[in-house]
């Protein structure tokens, strides 16, 4: 166990600060997230250093489309998650760590997290599969020794992250792929178990404090997927957070608690990367659809091909000191 960063003590209770919901935790028990506990007035992590997962990805699978392209990504989790989704992807790992008296996982400690992200040959440390704010506290740690040794790091997240975390964190992150699931509070509330307000706070803090920011939205059929929201969330992308801001769209297919739902039609996605490319976003990005052109990214200005990419995979990348070999425009993003 670890100490948690970022709570008060009240009168036998403590608060946690981490992330939005804030949670008031009695003596014995765990926040909403299932990892930080109160006790003797103490509350501790119970996941620093311990895994669920680690493995080394291609960066364009957090996804990161235009952040260090072609490259590898250390990526880690701990159990846990602070989020509710009843279409969650990897819910074995992230929404089951309530149930557990001692958490599942391996122990790795940032000090051999670095060490294996650089004998992998990985630009970056991720944290991603599940929430990463839960694990604050150990992806600080990482973080602050990966930015000693030249690593990048990268959070994949669902951005109900607290402006107090966000601010500790200062200088340490360098990029985020926050997935913004809807426009729709009402969406927050019944489906993830939160709130839309704290994430589109987040996201104006990361951009404000200069962390690079990608945007990833879900498309459920049904759910999420009108023309009137997709234009609402690619306003906010380019009203907000500048249209610089990558959206990445990605193909919803049923999981957990929404099986009942179908994949999403690939002509929604094309549909709704065409609504964020008309908003005036420069990047909108296909995802889940191998082989479509929505993946490759293209020159705002004269519609180069710029970098190639089928999946996960980059098969060429054109771009020479972050400009368009064609026309000459700078090309956002660390490329």
């Amino acid at each position: 166990m670890e100490e948690a960063m970022l709570y008060e003590k009240e009168d036998g209770r403590v608060k946690c600060g981490l992330c939005s919901h804030r949670c008031s935790i009695t003596e014995g028990k765990r926040g909403i997230c299932g990892v930080r506990e109160n006790r003797g007035g103490t509350l501790y992590s119970l996941v620093y250093g311990k895994v669920i997962a680690a493995h080394v990805d291609p960066i364009e699978k957090k996804p990161f489309f235009n952040f260090l392209p072609g490259t590898r990504s250390f990526s880690i989790a701990t159990a846990g998650c602070n989020f509710r989704c009843e279409f969650c992807q990897n819910w074995e790992i992230s929404q089951e760590a309530g149930k557990y008296k001692d958490m599942p996982g391996t122990y790795l400690f940032p000090e051999e997290v670095i060490q294996q992200a650089k004998e992998n040959r990985c630009d970056s440390i991720a944290y991603t599969y599940t929430e990463p704010t839960v694990f604050f506290e150990y992806a600080y740690d990482s973080s602050v020794l990966a930015k000693e040794g030249g690593i990048a790091n990268l959070y994949v997240t669902n951005g109900f992250m607290t402006e107090e975390m966000l601010k500790k964190y200062d200088g340490f992150l360098d990029a985020a792929n926050v997935d913004l699931k809807s426009f729709s509070d009402e969406f927050y509330r019944k489906v993830c178990r939160a709130r839309l307000e704290p994430v589109l706070d987040s996201l104006k803090l990361m951009k404000k404090m200069g962390v690079w920011v990608e945007v990833t939205t879900l498309l459920i059929p049904t759910m999420n997927d009108s023309s009137e929201e997709l234009r609402q969330i690619a306003g906010f992308i380019k009203d907000e957070l500048g249209e610089e801001t990558p959206w990445h769209i990605s193909r919803f297919h049923p999981d957990y608690k929404m099986r009942d739902l179908p994949p999403t039609d690939p002509g929604k996605i094309h549909e709704a990367r065409e609504i964020g490319l008309d908003s005036g976003l420069r990047y909108v990005y296909a995802g889940n659809l191998p082989g479509d052109l929505g993946e490759n990214t293209y020159c705002y200005n004269c519609d180069h091909l710029l970098i190639r990419r089928y999946g996960f995979t980059v098969y060429e990348n054109k771009v020479k000191d972050s400009r368009c070999p064609n026309c000459g425009s700078k090309i956002d993003g660390r490329l």
